[in-house]
């Protein structure tokens, strides 16, 4: 276990390794990730996980990112979509044979690094960086102290765990960096189905709406329920 300054884990781990993949997920942190790292590594491969396939308002955010950096930015489908399909989240009952006969497979991050890795012609042990912060976190610090920074196991590093907001800003400044659209609209990264982000979906990304309740049908279930509360339904 290694608990390095963000700066140190960065160094240690490029001095084993030439490339990095890269979580996306076009949140700050994630930003902030790719401009702490990108000059360490020969390349950088980030990778974007969907809840919904080729969001209009996603594919917006991510070809903003990618004309920014230069870089491309590989789409792959969520554990979570899988886990929640086979679930039967938000599934009305005739939706739920047709899941089943599918045998949607279990996969988790070990497997995203491992395709990453064969996509990309990578060394099978190239590590993640991830733009988890513990600034404010109390259960995230305890991870840190209990894991590192440095995850060897898991094939994973924590390249900004210990920056502060103020270096954020700093960073994209510096950098002249333009944030996507989710912080003007959610406040946050797009990263759930629920009422936080279902509802601004529906009033600003109709299409988009539309194609979540084509995976999710009753996901209108959330926005019927907040009308109800709200003397709306």
């Amino acid at each position: 276990m290694a608990i390095l300054a963000g700066t140190n884990t960065i160094k240690k781990v490029a001095k084993e390794h030439r490339q990095s993949i890269l979580a996306f997920s076009t949140g700050k942190n994630a930003v902030a990730a790719y401009l702490a790292i990108k000059d360490s590594f020969t390349d950088v491969y980030p990778y974007y996980l969907y809840l919904v396939p080729e969001l209009e308002f996603v594919e917006e955010q991510l070809d903003l990112y990618e004309r920014q950096f230069g870089f491309k930015i590989t789409r792959l489908p969520h554990p979570a979509l899988y886990q929640m399909l086979r679930a039967h989240v938000f599934q009305p009952l005739c939706n739920i044979p047709v899941i089943d006969e599918a045998k949607l497979v279990d996969f988790d991050y070990a497997d995203i690094r491992k395709v990453m890795c064969g996509m990309f012609n990578l060394p099978l042990n190239t590590p993640v960086a991830n733009g988890t912060r513990v600034e404010k976190n109390p259960k995230r610090r305890l991870s840190m102290l209990r894991h590192g920074s440095i995850v060897k196991s898991q094939r994973q590093y924590y390249p900004i765990w210990d920056w502060k907001k103020s270096d954020l800003l700093h960073c994209f400044t510096q950098h002249n960096v333009r944030l996507g659209s989710d912080y003007k609209v959610f406040g946050c990264s797009f990263d759930s189905l629920d009422l936080r982000f279902l509802l601004p979906i529906k009033q600003f990304y109709p299409r988009d709406y539309q194609k979540i309740l084509e995976f999710f049908p009753l996901c209108e279930l959330e926005i019927y329920r907040w009308e109800c509360a709200h003397g709306k339904g």
